[in-house]
């Protein structure tokens, strides 16, 4: 009787499983999709409101958007760290203490953001030159310090809209975020249409627009946290507390102890390993084939094409890589909890339902993108411009072939960071780079294998396809061992 008990236990809660990937993963999607959609706007303005056949103004914004991109998501431990930290404080009732971890994290966040955006500002000639507008023409460099001077001002917003999602995580409030960065992706829209659309201020007003909206965002969520603004349920932070303590959080000037983040930090470093990885081979990517384009005599409006349809290609693959590393963050919560009652099967039952969530994403994904692209949608949305349009053709073969091996890389990330196998993590990203780096030159410099073609940017797409490849495989290896941590196939069970 007990055993079936046991037994409609079980059923009970694989069926579960599904809904609650999905109650995690549905926050964590549009957190992580915020700055990508809106830069999928400007990019969207830019391109299809330039004059005719003109590139750079598209290129220009796509070296410093990928910079941006680069420099704003290396700091998204500033959530990651914060939310377990309030939970805890709140879990043991300490409330006191929650409100301390999330106005440090605030002050944190104000004083890394100020820094960053005087780094953007004070070295934006070399580093806009480093992502490949000192080749792709004066046009485009003009441009681009545009874009950058404006977008660098909202770096104190964006990490203080990582930090509060993070508080917010900490009350299990993950509908406040939700609206807050929603709204703020409609301010961004509406200000493209005026500022790019009607008055054609190009990636400048793109710039101002993005600006603008994340810092009105900003603002919304330290109005909810100091208890000016109600959340989403109509209550303030902390209410369940005396009244006289709710909604009070604010900024101080006392950041933690290093004893009491450390846990985090370096459970966290395969995480943020990835993320610098990632961004690193993105933003480059430009770069390199605008800097290849040119030595290879093609004038500067054809590296322009290159870096336009570059920077298309490359906000779509983040887009889709964030609907995935959605899917890892659900994971992830689900298989540590599996671990911590050390329940083999459930943690085995969770890892096979995320990677069947996995596929039918990367299907999907694959699916839209390739009507998309033979309906032309894709390419008349975003230019005009016929170079780029040749370039992004190419590229989205690409990026619509290796949306389900993405799917796979993600999920399987989020398992096994839940399974705590960091260490792990870092020697499979540290080849997998290394495979990266082999596969571009080989197509680059060998002749038999495509250097003839010159078509640099597709080499160094193929080199990104190596890198998920690599990481896929390596996380297969780790995922049916029969003796780790997962063992996905239950081989281990059916030898025991």
């Amino acid at each position: 009787s007990s055993s079936s008990e046991e037994d409609d236990g079980d059923d009970t809660s694989q069926n579960n499983i599904s809904q609650q990937i999905l109650s995690l993963a549905t926050p964590a999607l549009v957190s992580l999709a915020i700055d990508p959609l809106m830069t999928i706007a400007d990019t969207a303005f830019v391109g299809r409101y330039s004059a005719p056949n003109d590139p750079y103004p598209l290129a220009g914004l796509g070296s410093a958007a990928a910079l941006l991109v680069f420099s704003f998501y290396v700091f998204n431990f500033l959530a990651t760290a914060t939310a377990p930290l309030v939970a805890k404080a709140r879990a043991s009732k300490d409330e006191a203490g929650a409100k301390l971890v999330g106005g440090q994290a605030l002050s944190l966040a104000l004083i890394l953001g100020t820094a960053l955006t005087l780094t953007l500002l004070i070295f934006r000639e070399p580093l806009l030159h480093v992502m490949g507008t000192g080749v792709t023409g004066v046009e485009a460099d003009h441009y681009g310090e545009q874009f950058l001077t404006v977008r660098a001002l909202a770096a104190p917003a964006v990490l203080i809209c990582s930090a509060s999602n993070g508080i917010l995580r900490g009350y299990l409030d993950t509908k406040t975020p939700t609206i807050i960065l929603l709204g703020s992706n409609v301010i961004n829209l509406l200000l493209d249409v005026v500022l790019v659309a009607q008055l054609k201020m190009g990636p400048q007003g793109a710039g101002i627009a993005t600006t603008v909206a994340e810092w009105i965002a900003a603002l919304c969520f330290l109005g909810v946290l100091a208890g000016k603004l109600p959340s989403a349920d109509g209550k303030n932070i902390g209410s369940n507390t005396k009244p006289s303590e709710s909604g009070n959080i604010v900024p101080v000037f006392e950041l933690p102890k290093w004893m009491d983040i450390r846990p985090l930090v370096v459970a966290s470093s395969a995480v943020f390993l990835r993320s610098i990885v990632l961004q690193v081979a993105m933003s480059s990517a430009a770069a390199m084939a605008a800097r290849s384009s040119a030595e290879s005599d093609i004038i500067a409006a054809g590296a322009s094409s290159s870096v336009a349809a570059h920077q298309i290609a490359l906000q779509l693959w983040l887009l889709c890589s964030f609907l995935c590393d959605a899917l890892a963050t659900a994971s992830q919560a689900l298989v540590a909890d599996g671990m911590g009652r050390e329940d083999a099967e459930s943690v085995r039952t969770v890892s096979q339902t995320v990677f069947s969530w996995g596929l039918a994403l990367g299907l999907s994904l694959s699916a839209i993108l390739w009507v998309g692209t033979e309906s032309n949608f894709l390419t008349d949305f975003f230019t005009a411009d016929e170079g780029t349009r040749l370039e992004l053709t190419k590229l989205l073969t690409i990026v619509i072939l290796a949306q389900p091996l993405n799917s796979f890389v993600f999920a399987a990330d989020g398992v096994l960071q839940g399974a705590e196998e960091f260490p792990y993590q870092a020697k499979s990203m540290a080849l997998s780079v290394l495979t990266a780096f082999a596969v571009f030159a080989a197509l680059e410099y060998t002749p038999l294998l495509g250097a003839s073609d010159g078509d640099t940017l597709v080499h160094v797409w193929l080199g990104l396809i190596a890198l998920q490849s690599m990481r896929a495989l390596t996380s297969f290896v780790k995922l049916i061992e029969k003796q780790g941590p997962i063992d996905l196939l239950g081989l281990g069970k059916q030898a025991s």
